[in-house]
């Protein structure tokens, strides 16, 4: 029997993209409906996450003209984590299967077939993965892999060149639901879900419309947000760093002490103001790595809302 499955797809500002995006989408969900690997109620829902153009308005227009397209208004911008958990909220509530995926039709939409395939072997999760990052820049290319042997030295578990294209069951998403972390990172959190899982390889294709979302500002933010919130080696390596240096400055101290026996004094601010500096500069790090963290603690304790609904268009 055919499940009900919804594409949930987070927006901020794409009204360039929408049109394009609805048009191939539905091309597709009409292919998987006529043969039969995806139940007739199956839909798209956009998540407008507080866009300041006509990527509502769109959204609106789009739910008018087929019933296939459907959409959830956040009551503000809440980033891309927090839009795409609400369409994952929403969308169980509705969907058996969800697959999540950008606006930009980066991720190639025929991977979908890929994930009903392993769907069918009694896959709970199914994670897109990019066969290459030939579109990527020479810079982009290697931080991302760089970032990925962090991630992992770190002891997160995440899916090597994995984002956020990925089918997850019903009861996949209900057990996401379970966590309930201010600091999103989903990425990280989804493997912690556990059930059978598998991957599908695909060839990320170039965005044909609009800009990216996603700006150095903005990548360093969330690669800081992905260590912070999945991991504490970073804080246990400020502690190993201090015993070293407390260890170092013992080394020296013997050493000045033996050289001062020896009548041979070194004279000299060079060395005294590099090794201040080279201290002061580790304190701030690691007092800032601490803040971080305790900045976290903050957020987790006020628990505010991940996000807030304004509109969902399945009640109307």
């Amino acid at each position: 029997m055919a499940e009900i499955m919804y594409i949930v797809i987070p927006c901020y500002n794409e009204e360039e993209m929408l049109p394009i995006t609805a048009k191939a989408l539905m091309k597709k969900m009409d292919e998987l409906t006529a043969d039969g690997r995806i139940d007739p109620q199956s839909k798209v829902m956009f998540v407008d996450d507080g866009s300041k153009d006509k990527t509502w308005q769109i959204i609106n227009q789009l739910h008018t003209l087929s019933s296939m397209f459907t959409g959830v208004k956040l009551s503000r911008n809440k980033g891309h984590q927090n839009a795409l958990l609400a369409g994952l909220m929403t969308a169980k509530n509705y969907a058996d299967i969800i697959v999540s995926m950008d606006a930009d039709l980066q991720d190639d939409i025929n991977a979908i077939d890929g994930f009903l395939d392993k769907r069918a072997e009694g896959c709970d999760i199914v994670y897109g993965v990019r066969s290459s990052r030939e579109t990527d820049t020479a810079f982009k290319r290697n931080t991302a892999q760089m970032y990925y042997k962090i991630l992992a030295k770190l002891g997160v578990e995440i899916t090597y060149n994995h984002a956020d294209y990925r089918l997850m069951s019903k009861r996949a998403v209900e057990a996401l639901e379970t966590f309930k972390e201010v600091n999103l990172f989903l990425r990280g959190l989804v493997p912690m879900v556990g059930f059978k899982s598998d991957i599908v390889t695909y060839k990320r294709n170039e965005r044909v419309a609009g800009e990216s979302k996603y700006p150095l500002k903005k990548m360093l933010a969330f690669a800081i947000e992905g260590i912070t919130s999945l991991s504490v080696k970073p804080i246990r390596l400020i502690t190993w760093l201090g015993v070293i240096m407390f260890l170092v400055s013992i080394i020296m101290l013997i050493y000045f002490l033996i050289t001062w026996g020896g009548g041979d004094t070194v004279r000299g601010w060079a060395s005294t103001i590099t090794s201040v500096w080279a201290i002061g500069g580790l304190q701030l790090l690691a007092i800032g790595i601490i803040g971080e963290y305790i900045g976290k603690i903050y957020l987790e304790t006020k628990a505010r809302p991940k996000y807030i609904i304004e509109i969902n268009l399945e009640e109307n």
